[in-house]
């Protein structure tokens, strides 16, 4: 049987994507140092210069979905980092955008087979968000830490190009990993109609 884990020792061979929105950037830029420190410690080059970061700036987090699963499809990064934050108000449009988000994001990962990394803080206040970027500790590091993990372990899989599966008489067999390219979507498939009368 075998024992797959991502690490954080091997962060030089891979590429990240890092989505930003611009609305509440007093918070999402302080994230964005945070992510930006725990890369560089891990062995990364974060210049934007450099070919191993991206740093794709959005208007809100609200769009950070569509970007997550476009950077997802070029197929160039091993991990997607999405920054953002979504303050409530006094109105319900915190509840439409926070949910609308946290599900765009995570399909644009099952679509797509690249890890996308939720970084978008969800607050009631500004002060709550505040103590997240940067007051009381950095969660733009851990959702580093979290892209460097998932990008090495899935890196793994590329570079094993199989994954073992036990037989049912207990003999070890490859099973061959499907390749997120490979995946067409319902919405970009071509779908026959049929007549109603069928």
């Amino acid at each position: 049987m075998a024992v797959f884990e991502g690490n954080f020792t091997s962060a030089s061979s891979l590429r990240f994507a890092v989505i930003i929105g611009r609305f509440n950037d007093l918070v999402t830029g302080k994230l964005l140092e945070g992510c930006q420190d725990c890369l560089k410690r891990h062995g990364v080059d974060t210049n934007p210069e450099s070919t191993q970061v991206d740093y794709i700036w959005v208007p809100g987090s609200f769009e950070i979905p569509l970007m997550a699963r476009q950077a997802a499809l070029s197929q160039k990064y091993d991990a997607v980092i999405c920054l953002g934050a979504v303050i409530k108000g006094q109105t319900p449009h915190f509840d439409y955008v926070a949910a609308e988000v946290s599900k765009g994001i995570a399909a644009a990962s099952f679509q797509t087979g690249v890890p996308v990394v939720f970084g978008v803080l969800t607050t009631d206040t500004m002060q709550q968000a505040l103590e997240r970027a940067g007051i009381k500790g950095n969660h733009g590091w851990k959702y580093a830490m979290n892209a460097l993990e998932m990008g090495s372990l899935m890196q793994q899989f590329k570079d094993n190009g199989s994954i073992y599966a036990s037989s049912n008489e207990g003999a070890i067999t490859t099973q061959a990993l499907p390749i997120a390219s490979n995946h067409v979507l319902a919405s970009e498939s071509t779908v026959e109609q049929t007549d109603a009368n069928d």
